[in-house]
């Protein structure tokens, strides 16, 4: 807020430009301070303040701004948040840390611009206010679904660490808590601009203090509604009995250097520690089983081999443990546009990223990872396209865009409730992490390498975004990670037994079942729809009133 109140009223109008440019540094600041996992969240609340005072004076000033000023403006901000809370991708990848932050940066500032034309073309501040809040939410739910999603910066995530005040989204999902932002921010503008610009002059003290009063229950309303669900809820006991594994495999000099059966023994030597009969289930991480595994007969490798003699000993037991897997697809069969064709026949494959679940069944049962990492395992792929495949960004295992399963698919367990197991960047997606529990999970499973970013904000900030999918579908969640924080996170997002970055651990833990369906389960990003069909109302009337006003000028 002093950058805030020094940039708009200490530098001069013929500064004006410097001025734009702090105002944006201060809300990129703002944003990273308020970020998880070390951030505080109560910094959302006032961080688009100076973006909206910046967008104020370009408005202010059509004579030395054109239309594309918002843009340019408030560009700087943006790639500074992203910078600050998302450099860490650059341990795994240059090109890809340059590609999120640059783009991500991009697409944030073309939707505020967006805002800025409604505004200018609809000239009432209320309606134009409105736009913000639904191109916004907009953009979030756009980068939620297609291919190069990057949603890790969605502004409802921003509470991740502070999961007692967010208890509702439950109901909302996080798109609830985006909305919260927005609102409390332009709330908090209108006061200060009462406060200290001109248009105090036409506004009463009445409407002051109702703004104030407005604002004081838009903030502190949330947060007292969801100390109450948090201190209310209790866990029915439905209990079933887990071991969670941390392997600590180094992902870049051992996970796919050393021999498979060496690193699945490593798993099982730390899982044999803690089994016994009375386990209902063993979690292990992403991408466990390095064999390249062909589904159509994968019973007989050996790392699968490895696993079966534990059920052998255990029979009561299940065991979801991650895999990079295969299949080459037989004759008929439709041929999606992700395969591959082998080089020597007229045949096609597919790569895949997967979950298995091994129990005493005869058939193992595979889930393929379907929110793809982009520039990792996801490039366009479609006809025309395919040269981008070399593009891909090499971590090791499977590169290049992988095949996806359609359903979320629950696995067939043993002696327990329904599981499901989502893989690693999938845990960020609310709507597609219910769809799980919509088809029936009553208890999740992560499974996630998170070694790849070192010991940075990166993994922790992954860990906890998962607090925020126990609250939406009021599931307990089995989190294994081959290293970052493996633990168990009971229905209300509180994490227990916490492991500790790049040190071998092993989990016991009993978490409760839970079969009722929460209201965001039921209906997903509903916030989102309305919202982005609103949004789009609204620059669709700003249009028309703009053709409307130009028509009559002439």
């Amino acid at each position: 807020m002093v950058i805030y109140l020094c940039s708009s009223y200490f530098i001069p109008m013929k500064h004006l430009k410097l001025r734009l440019i702090l105002l944006s540094l201060a809300s990129g600041i703002l944003l990273s301070l308020a970020w998880p996992e070390r951030g505080f969240p109560v910094l959302l609340f006032i961080a688009f303040i100076p973006l909206l005072r910046m967008e104020d004076l370009i408005s202010a000033n059509p004579e030395r701004f054109n239309r594309f000023s918002v843009f340019f403006y408030s560009y700087p901000g943006f790639l500074l948040w992203n910078g600050l809370t998302t450099w860490w991708i650059v341990n795994s990848t240059l090109q890809g840390a340059i590609m999120a932050v640059v783009f991500n940066s991009l697409f944030m500032s073309v939707f505020l611009s967006f805002f800025h034309g409604t505004k200018r073309r609809l000239n009432n501040r209320p309606a134009a206010y409105l736009a913000l809040i639904c191109f916004w939410i907009m953009f979030e739910y756009l980068h939620l679904n297609w291919d190069l999603n990057w949603p890790w910066l969605n502004l409802g995530n921003g509470f991740a660490s502070y999961s007692h005040w967010v208890q509702w989204y439950e109901y909302t999902g996080a798109f609830g808590g985006t909305l919260w932002v927005l609102v409390v921010n332009i709330l908090i503008y209108s006061l200060v601009r009462l406060s200290l610009d001109s248009a105090r002059i036409f506004a009463s003290p009445q409407s002051h203090h109702a703004i104030t009063l407005i604002t004081f229950i838009t903030i502190i309303l949330p947060i007292a509604l969801s100390y109450t669900i948090y201190y209310t809820y209790h866990e029915k006991p439905r209990p079933v009995n887990a071991v969670i594994v941390q392997p600590n495999i180094d992902p870049y000099s051992e996970q796919y250097v050393l021999p498979p059966l060496k690193v699945v023994g490593r798993i099982m030597s730390l899982a044999g520690s803690a089994v016994d009969s009375t386990t209902n289930i063993l979690v292990t991480p992403e991408s466990a089983l390095q064999q390249e595994m062909w589904e159509n007969n994968m019973e007989n490798f050996e790392s699968v081999g490895l696993v079966r003699n534990i059920i052998s000993k255990y029979p009561n037991l299940n065991i979801i443990v991650g895999g990079s897997t295969y299949y080459a697809f037989r004759p008929g069969e439709k041929i999606p546009h992700t395969a591959r064709k082998f080089t020597e026949e007229n045949a096609w494959y597919n790569r895949y990223n997967a979950a298995i679940m091994v129990n005493r069944y005869p058939a193992l049962q595979t889930y393929h990872k379907s929110k793809l990492t982009p520039g990792v395992e996801v490039l366009p792929s479609y006809n025309g396209f395919k040269w981008l495949e070399k593009y891909a960004i090499d971590l090791g295992g499977i590169v290049g865009s992988l095949g996806t399963d359609s359903v979320r698919k629950v696995f067939n367990v043993v002696n327990m409730p329904p599981v499901a197991a989502c893989i690693c960047y999938e845990s960020i997606f609310g709507e597609f992490f219910a769809e799980f529990v919509r088809n029936g999970a009553q208890v999740m499973c992560i499974i996630t390498n998170d070694g790849w970013w070192g010991n940075t904000a990166g993994h922790r900030q992954h860990f906890t975004f998962a607090h925020l999918r126990a609250i939406e579908t009021r599931r307990s969640i089995l989190r294994s990670a081959n290293t970052g924080i493996s633990a168990w996170i009971d229905q209300r997002g509180d994490a227990h037994e916490q492991t500790k970055y790049w040190v071998p651990a092993v989990i016991k833990a009993t978490v409760n079942a839970n079969d009722k369906m929460t209201f965001y389960t039921l209906h997903g990003d509903y916030i989102a729809k309305w919202m982005s069909w609103l949004g789009g109302l609204l620059y669709i009337g700003s249009l028309a009133v703009w053709i409307t006003r130009k028509r009559i000028k002439n």
